[in-house]
C-alpha cells in the first residue's frame, strides 16, 4: 500500500467537518491579505475608521475572531477524523506538546518582536517599525509566525 493510501485511510475527506475546517485555513491568510492590499492602495479603511490605527485595530479584532473560528473548525474536524493507534501512544502526545511548546516561543516572541501593528499588518496602513526586526526569532527563519502556527497545529493534531 502506497504512503498516499495509507493516509488517506486516516483521513475522512467526505466529513463537513474536515471541510469547513479546510475552508477555514484558506480563506484566512487569503482574506487578510487581500483586504491589506486593498487597503494599501486605497486606504479606505483608514478612510472608514477616520486614521491607520483604528483601521489597523479593527481588522487585527476580524483576523482574531476569523482565528479563533479556525482553530474552533480544525479542533472539531480532528475530533471527527478516524483515529490512528499510534496517535494514541504517550510517546505521539509528547511530541506534539514539544511541537506545540517550540511553536508557540515562535509565535509569541514574533508578537513581542513586531508588536501588536506589525503582527497585524499595520505596515498597509502606513504604520511602520522603526527599522527592520531582525533579532529572535526572525535571526533563525523567515516567517516564524507562520512556521511557528504551523508547528502548533500539527502538535495538536498529534495530541
Amino acid at each position: 500500500m502506497s504512503v498516499m493510501a495509507e493516509v488517506l485511510h486516516y483521513v475522512d475527506v467526505t466529513d463537513a467537518q474536515f471541510s469547513v475546517a479546510v475552508l477555514a485555513i484558506i480563506f484566512n491568510p487569503l482574506f487578510w491579505n487581500v483586504v491589506a492590499r486593498w487597503e494599501h492602495r486605497t486606504k479606505g479603511l483608514t478612510r472608514v475608521f477616520g486614521c491607520p490605527y483604528a483601521a489597523c485595530y479593527c481588522l487585527a479584532l476580524l483576523i482574531i475572531l476569523l482565528n479563533v473560528y479556525r482553530s474552533h473548525s480544525f479542533t472539531v474536524a480532528m475530533n471527527s477524523q478516524p483515529k490512528a493507534e499510534l496517535m494514541g501512544r504517550p510517546e505521539m502526545f509528547y511530541a506534539g506538546a514539544i511541537l506545540v511548546f517550540i511553536g508557540s516561543v515562535f509565535v509569541l516572541s514574533s508578537f513581542y518582536a513586531l508588536g501588536f501593528t506589525g503582527t497585524f499588518l499595520g505596515d498597509y496602513f502606513g504604520i511602520l517599525q522603526e527599522e527592520k526586526v531582525n533579532g529572535f526569532p526572525f535571526n533563525v527563519m523567515e516567517n516564524p509566525m507562520y512556521w511557528g502556527s504551523t508547528a502548533n497545529y500539527l502538535g495538536l493534531a498529534m495530541m
